[in-house]
């Protein structure tokens, strides 16, 4: 979808591929085989360095769940696994999204979390029956479903629009102490 949008894109198996890279994605699939392979890789600190430096993520499903506060820490939020139910009791819907527009966005759940706690800098900017399902806030933005499944580009958009203001505010620094 990122491509599709104009992005360059790549996979990120070791340290040295968070090189460069203005956003990071941690997409959906199983939340601990993801936080194991991390480990293994030996990405854990690169991740958390790629946030601290100010450059955005973006996590779906068991990605949302991997930024909260008692995995990576990316965010002050903290996700409740398989909310909805299991893979049985996948579903879609139609959610107002704050920050896409006004046309509902389709989300498809699968194993679904949902954010049970975040923290005064966290907006929730997407609920579903009363529970926040998409967040935004400390660089970070998070859903609790796979908007990758779907024709609809605008999450992404959002994504690129937070990694494109980033990497401006990046670049005011680093010209704000080369003129100092």
């Amino acid at each position: 979808m990122l491509g599709q949008l104009g992005a360059e894109t790549r996979e990120l198996r070791r340290p040295e591929d968070l090189e460069g890279l203005d956003g990071l994605v941690i997409p959906g699939g199983e939340s601990t085989t993801i936080a194991k392979g991390i480990e293994a890789a030996g990405l854990e600190s690169g991740i958390r360095a790629h946030h601290a430096a100010g450059r955005p993520v973006f996590g779906t499903c068991a990605g949302m769940i991997l930024c909260d506060t008692e995995h990576l820490g990316l965010v002050d939020a903290s996700a409740e696994r398989n909310a909805f139910g299991r893979q049985l009791q996948s579903f879609e819907a139609e959610l107002a999204v704050e920050g896409i527009g006004d046309e509902p966005l389709r989300a498809v759940f699968i194993r679904a979390p949902r954010i049970r706690r975040h923290g005064p800098e966290v907006e929730a900017i997407a609920s579903y029956e009363g529970h926040p399902v998409a967040i935004r806030g400390e660089g970070v933005l998070a859903c609790a479903f796979h908007p990758e499944l779907t024709d609809d580009p605008r999450l992404h958009a959002l994504f690129m629009a937070m990694t494109t203001t980033a990497q401006r505010e990046r670049e005011e620094v680093e010209g704000e102490r080369s003129e100092g």
